[in-house]
């Protein structure tokens, strides 16, 4: 299939993208990286008035460290950032790695799979594990938007129709953090069927911070708080860290869909959370790398 007509526009400031957005709304699409939106395009599961590529302007493909986290440009490409990074971000180069495949990842964008909000998908998942935050830009103003509170559903994000995502910000894990990610997917370069990240920080023994994401089992990428009050403040033993899956495993809510039943994900789940939070533990504790 063919995409439906549309209007093509490429603005070469971010504000006169905005003026786009603003006169069109919801009948506008943003054109970053394309490799979520072209398909779309293609299968008219998308079909805007106006498609306003910004792949011009500029200031928006910048990589920096600033005040203890990475600021990422919303037009950074995957593969850019994860030869940027140099090892500065375990947790986020190994996600960058499991993205679809080089060619996908040579073209894709930080900000486009941020926006694009795919519930599989790796960056909005270590995203929201890291407590990273997403800057927007419309005409009213910016705004600083925790990714907890960015991610609202399905392909859906608190981003207004007129807004842009510019940046996201990625808090750097503080030295000896331990980093563990792991995903079941039906093969290699497919979205995966459930993921899970873990950030552990330890301090006398004791689990000081822990932090896990699941993905690919609900409508956004899910935070699970239940893990993480079971760990922390407790020395972290083989039995807690299967109590912790569990009790996360418990409080999710997946789909089924033609590749999985919900069960199944809520059971795969609780065992990558398991593995996950065991890497963090062993890389947190120096007996891995």
């Amino acid at each position: 299939m063919k995409p439906a007509p549309f209007e093509y526009v490429d603005p070469r400031t971010v504000d006169e993208a905005l003026d786009h957005l603003h006169r069109h709304g919801e009948e506008a699409k943003v054109l970053a990286g394309g490799q979520s939106l072209a398909p779309m395009l293609n299968f008219r599961l998308a079909r805007p008035a106006v498609l306003v590529d910004i792949n011009r302007v500029a200031g928006l493909d910048g990589v920096t460290e600033t005040n203890g986290a990475l600021r990422v440009g919303t037009l950074v490409r995957q593969r850019h950032l994860e030869r940027a990074i140099d090892g500065r971000f375990p947790l986020l180069a190994a996600g960058l790695k499991l993205i679809g495949h080089t060619a996908i990842r040579v073209r894709g964008t930080v900000g486009g799979s941020i926006a694009h909000a795919d519930p599989a998908a790796e960056l909005p998942a270590l995203l929201a594990c890291c407590d990273g935050v997403i800057l927007t830009r419309g005409r009213r103003g910016e705004r600083s938007i925790a990714a907890a509170e960015f991610f609202v559903g399905p392909l859906m994000t608190a981003l207004a129709p007129d807004e842009l995502v510019v940046e996201t910000r990625w808090p750097l894990p503080a030295p000896g953090t331990g980093w563990g990610l792991h995903e079941v997917a039906r093969r290699h370069g497919d979205f995966a069927l459930v993921g899970a990240a873990a950030l552990v920080a330890l301090s006398d023994g004791q689990v000081r911070s822990a932090r896990v994401a699941v993905f690919g089992c609900g409508a956004t990428p899910t935070r699970a708080a239940a893990a993480e009050a079971t760990l922390e403040g407790r020395v972290p033993t083989v039995a807690l860290i299967d109590d912790a899956a569990r009790a996360a495993a418990s409080k999710l809510d997946p789909h089924a869909d033609l590749h999985a039943s919900a069960e199944y994900r809520r059971r795969v789940a609780r065992t990558l959370m398991t593995r996950a939070l065991s890497d963090a533990i062993s890389r947190a504790s120096g007996s891995a790398r």
